[in-house]
């Protein structure tokens, strides 16, 4: 294998072989030029304006209106702080969980049919765990309503008509 020297011409190499050697000991001594930002005030201006814009972006939280949105630890708080003052109905279940598999075609049709209100599920697995202990769970599912960023009605579960008396209740207040 022959070393390459590359020139700053396209598409050309020289075989090493072929190089003087004074001209490989001055092209290893040579050290590359270093440009400051100072020295071009239109990089420097472009650079902090990115700078600003990658510091003020966060990544957009919303939940789907008329459908259920899968939350987790992350992006629970977020979304019940975008709703503002809209009601969240949270579904708190587990994959093994039989009947919150019962409930779960349930809940996406009352997510369907009360499109004022925002419908989230999360799944309490190890992940969430934290979050599911902040809320205080204790069985699943446990369906919690929240107002204004707080939780104003609990149904523990698979309680299909105490949810929906309860999100009538919560809706009437």
């Amino acid at each position: 294998m022959d070393l390459q020297v590359y020139s700053l011409a396209p598409r050309t190499s020289i075989p090493y072989n072929s190089v003087p050697p004074a001209i490989i000991a001055s092209a290893m001594q040579c050290r590359p030029t270093v440009c400051a930002a100072a020295d071009y005030p239109q990089l420097s201006a472009k650079r902090e304006r990115r700078l600003r814009t990658k510091a003020s972006y966060e990544p957009e939280v919303a939940a789907a209106v008329g459908q259920v949105t899968e939350v987790n630890k992350d992006t629970f708080w977020p979304i019940v702080k975008a709703a503002g003052d809209k009601i969240v109905v949270l579904d708190m279940y587990t994959q093994w969980c039989g009947p919150c598999k019962v409930m779960a075609p349930k809940f996406q049709e009352l997510s369907e049919k009360h499109e004022d209100i925002v419908f989230l599920k999360l799944d309490c697995n190890q992940e969430n765990k934290p979050l599911a202990k902040e809320l205080g769970i204790k069985v699943v599912p446990t369906f919690k309503i929240l107002k204004d960023e707080k939780v104003i009605k609990e149904v523990t579960g698979a309680k299909f008509d105490d949810l929906v008396h309860a999100i009538e209740v919560a809706r009437s207040t």
